[in-house]
């Protein structure tokens, strides 16, 4: 291994220390208590060192979404590779992949969706916000895939592809905002999964076509 090889692993090794810091600090003291002095005490390194690394503290959480974005991508293709599923099936399966990103890491997902509703995203370095961009693009599309391939089999409604992903995401982050400020008052509830069910239970029904709408009604 060359010097300048190592330099870099040292480098990325000593960048995955401060973003586990800080993950740890979020956790305890939330996001907007914290500070990068804090964060700095607990990599066990000096506040100078940390913006050597990330230039404020919007940066350096926005470099956590960008681990649970990459999972949201992945977990979405793994839905848009399972072909041949009936328009409850396709709902269900994308539902799920909701909840597996939601567990995978609820703190920095509720973040998230948080800073991308904010001003936050204009204190970022142009190179971290292109990736941003790119990863909820590439998600986003993806998940309308899902949806084209429903319509292109006759399973859904004839709607454009990208509504109804910018949808889904909506009914996804805003039950997840929602149901994290009721776990503020009281942190005993927790009802993500069954209040997600039941809005892609709503939402699967609104976008299946009429006419299998009425085979159902037929059959029952």
């Amino acid at each position: 291994m060359g010097i300048a090889e190592r330099k870099e692993r040292e480098k990325e090794r000593r960048r995955q220390q401060i973003m586990l810091a800080a993950k740890r600090v979020f956790s305890a003291k939330s996001f907007n208590k914290s500070t990068m002095e804090d964060i700095a005490a607990e990599a066990e390194l000096s506040p100078g060192t940390i913006y050597l690394y990330f230039k404020n503290k919007d940066e350096l959480y926005a470099s956590l979404t960008l681990r649970v974005l990459q999972y949201m991508l992945i977990r979405f293709e793994h839905v848009s590779m399972q072909r041949n599923l009936n328009s409850e099936d396709r709902i269900a399966a994308l539902r799920e992949a909701m909840v597996d990103i939601y567990e995978f890491d609820a703190l920095v997902l509720v973040n998230m969706f948080r800073l991308q509703s904010s001003e936050t995203l204009k204190n970022l370095s142009s190179e971290l916000l292109s990736q941003i961009k790119d990863l909820s693009r590439k998600s986003l599309q993806t998940m309308a895939n899902i949806f084209k391939e429903g319509i292109q089999s006759g399973n859904f409604a004839d709607r454009h592809p990208m509504a109804l992903a910018d949808i889904a995401l909506s009914l996804f982050s805003g039950v997840v905002l929602w149901e994290e400020s009721k776990r503020t008052l009281n942190e005993n509830k927790n009802y993500l999964r069954e209040t997600l069910e039941t809005a892609f239970h709503i939402f699967a029904k609104g976008i299946q076509r009429q006419d299998n709408l009425m085979s159902e009604k037929i059959a029952s």
